[in-house]
């Protein structure tokens, strides 16, 4: 359980980082506290070498990173033809080693359902199953019978998201494999999207469910992307209370 990235300046000053904390000392207090971050930055660039180094150095033995696929793959390249850049992202995710738990690849809204396509992008994943996969869709489109089969048979999960516009699932249905992947984009507010706090019936019944889950044999990860006034860690904090 964790949030979805670490560094966002207006959770210093003791919104979650104490004050005079310096933002170069930020990952190993947040490691301190949470077992696992989603790392957003992947998404929009490929960090250095070096930066996969540092967060590998940085974090406990059994920390684990999820990672946002590329948006080049996802989003311009649209899962097709993407040998290459899977290469290229893979060579330097590498580096995290043993603590690269999952990657998420998160396709853009409005990309309707293409199940071939789908099909060939996970036949490219196969040479990259030393850590999971999971998917987040944010089209109806996508939620159909057939899509959850190819997920299954490759093992790799249907991630659940509280997107705007995006049905809900009902108890089990969006069970693919043997983890099950949660993203909490926040219940809106003030700020819009990704704000506002989860309630504290909210977080009792996630925490019922992820008991069931776990009871199941399953495994968890459920990230907190309301980062707006830090609700994230707020409430992460708050539900890993709750599952105690």
């Amino acid at each position: 359980m964790g949030t979805s990235g670490f560094i966002y300046p207006h959770w210093g000053g003791g919104v979650f980082y104490p004050e005079g904390l310096p933002q170069r000392r930020w990952l190993e207090y947040y490691a301190e506290r949470f077992d696992t971050v989603e790392l957003n930055v992947t998404f929009y660039r490929l960090p250095t070498e070096g930066a996969f180094q540092s967060w590998y150095k940085r974090t406990p033995k059994n920390f684990a990173f999820a990672l946002k696929g590329s948006r080049f793959i996802t989003h311009i390249k649209r899962l097709k033809d993407c040998q290459e850049p899977l290469e290229l992202y893979f060579e330097r995710a590498r580096l995290l080693k043993e603590k690269l738990s999952v990657v998420l690849w998160q396709l853009p809204p409005r990309y309707k359902k293409d199940t071939q396509r789908l099909k060939t992008f996970i036949e490219s994943l196969r040479p990259y199953t030393t850590c999971r996969h999971a998917f987040e869709f944010r089209d109806a489109s996508w939620m159909a019978e057939e899509v959850y089969e190819l997920l299954g048979e490759a093992d790799m999960a249907l991630c659940e998201a509280d997107w705007p516009g995006m049905p809900q699932f009902a108890p089990g249905e969006s069970i693919t494999t043997g983890f099950v992947y949660l993203r909490h984009h926040g219940p809106g507010g003030e700020w819009g999207l990704y704000s506002g706090r989860y309630s504290k019936a909210f977080l009792r019944e996630e925490a019922e469910r992820i008991k069931a889950l776990l009871k199941q044999g399953r495994s968890v990860y459920i990230y907190f992307n309301n980062d707006a006034e830090g609700w994230a860690v707020r409430n992460a904090l708050e539900l890993r209370e709750i599952l105690k």
